[in-house]
């Protein structure tokens, strides 16, 4: 019973020892250095939509594919926006060939009728003159009454006008429309320019491209669905919009501005991902709820944020756990 009471006791001291070394191990290793701290990875993401409503009729990307600026996204039924553009370009086009038609007169024809018209009037100007010069000879020998001459000078006088009166249609027929007139035109031609600009703005609404290079994350839509303005087809995440959010005590949140280095290590990764801070919370965060004092300042904590390159970004996945430390 001895022994067994001795073998008890130097059992109970092999335990004792292998707590102590497991506690000092795991101290040793619950140790954090200042400068490391915990930190996630988040994703600021870019919802492509459309400011039209209308079917889906294509999808050109799919989910976890990498696309770059500029890639076609998808596209809408287009046949109504369609539709308006060209009648919106057909308008157009007949309101500036009237202002060219006010801007030039009449055309070449209409005025060689009018000259035509002013040659005869000519004409017959110069025969009633003769016929005036005549009658006047014959009423001083007392040839013919007075009645007969006062119709010879009517029918000169009325020549003559008729003379007058064509040589003027023939210079209204060059000139152009009134000012007036002109102006009211050229309004028509630049609302008809607006009303082809904000068809063309419609109809390009119906097909999405990417606004930067990225990861499509997720496709909301099927092709045939019908998608309400606004509401996003496709999340994307560009390389520029990847960051790193983390907390540090209040102690140390004076001692990191923006522009600083940091360096992110992250399970999996083949190497360290360098990045610098770009944010520094002003307000502070409480780790637990506890009420503040002298005592409870330990307990403070202020979130920073640093991103990555483009070129690393990549390599980083939103809610991914990492290890951010200064360089």
């Amino acid at each position: 019973m001895t022994q067994s009471r001795s073998s008890a006791s130097t059992l109970r001291l092999f335990v004792v020892f292998i707590a102590f070394v497991a506690c000092s191990a795991l101290g040793a290793c619950s140790h954090r250095n200042d400068n490391t701290w915990q930190g996630y990875v988040e994703g600021e993401f870019v919802y492509l939509g459309s400011s039209q409503s209308g079917k889906l009729t294509q999808l050109d990307v799919a989910r976890g594919d990498e696309i770059a600026a500029n890639a076609p996204i998808f596209a809408l039924e287009s046949v109504d926006e369609a539709a308006a553009l060209q009648q919106a370009q057909q308008q157009l086009a007949a309101a500036r060939a009237q202002l060219a038609d006010i801007q030039t007169g009449k055309r070449p024809p209409e005025i060689d009728v009018t000259k035509a018209q002013l040659a005869q009037a000519i004409a017959n100007a110069r025969k009633a003159t003769l016929q005036l010069t005549r009658d006047e000879a014959q009423y001083r020998v007392g040839g013919i009454p007075k009645g007969q001459l006062d119709d010879s000078r009517a029918a000169a006088d009325a020549a003559n006008a008729q003379v007058r009166e064509l040589t003027h249609e023939v210079d209204v027929a060059r000139l152009p429309g009134r000012s007036q007139q002109l102006a009211a035109q050229a309004a028509q031609v630049d609302a008809a320019q607006a009303a082809v600009a904000q068809a063309q703005w419609k109809l390009d609404q119906k097909r999405v491209n990417a606004p930067a290079k990225g990861r499509v994350y997720d496709t909301l839509y099927r092709v045939g669905e019908w998608v309400q303005a606004g509401s996003p087809v496709v999340q994307m995440l560009p390389p520029q919009n990847v960051k790193v959010r983390f907390f540090v005590p209040e102690t140390l949140v004076g001692s990191l501005q923006p522009g600083r280095a940091l360096t992110i290590h992250c399970d999996g990764c083949a190497s360290d991902v360098n990045a610098t801070i770009t944010y520094v919370s002003s307000s502070s965060e409480y780790t637990p709820p506890v009420i503040y004092s002298n005592e409870s300042r330990g307990k403070l904590v202020f979130m920073i944020e640093a991103r990555p390159s483009v070129d690393d970004a990549p390599r980083l996945h939103p809610g991914q756990p990492v290890s951010v430390s200064l360089r």
